[in-house]
């Protein structure tokens, strides 16, 4: 790839990252994260947890995006990692909940197509303080 060319596709993927923190989980707005039609993701808090991954932009629309826009209080975007492969990028944020209350600490891994669209997420948090309010 052409120094230009990665470049871009660096800033891309930095864009990306960010953008679905502030934009996508800060805003409400799904329609915001560019999603691969056949998407999957792992999280925590999807049912069957991590180890089950939700397939479809149609699927994670209705099973996981659903509740988050009313539990989503203030977001902070620390850093954006992307790999030497271009091929991924992570972002590292604070996540504010509203109920019960608290910051989940969270990193999020996305594999990202030569279209921008986001194929592969996983979330990396400690679900407890939602699970197990104290």
């Amino acid at each position: 790839m052409a120094t230009t060319d990665v470049t871009k596709r660096r800033a891309q993927l930095h864009a990306i990252a960010r953008n679905y923190v502030t934009e996508g989980l800060g805003k409400g707005n799904f329609d915001a994260i560019p999603y691969d039609d056949n998407v999957s993701i792992r999280a925590p808090l999807c049912p069957g947890g991590s180890a089950a991954p939700l397939a479809g932009k149609e699927k994670l629309r209705e099973v996981w995006w659903a509740p988050l826009p009313q539990l989503i209080g203030e977001v902070q975007v620390f850093d954006t990692y992307v790999n030497d492969d271009l091929t991924a990028v992570t972002v590292e944020f604070h996540c504010g909940i509203i109920e019960p209350a608290c910051t989940l600490r969270i990193v999020d891994r996305f594999k990202v197509n030569a279209f921008g669209k986001i194929t592969e997420q996983e979330n990396f948090f400690d679900p407890r303080d939602v699970t197990n309010p104290s």
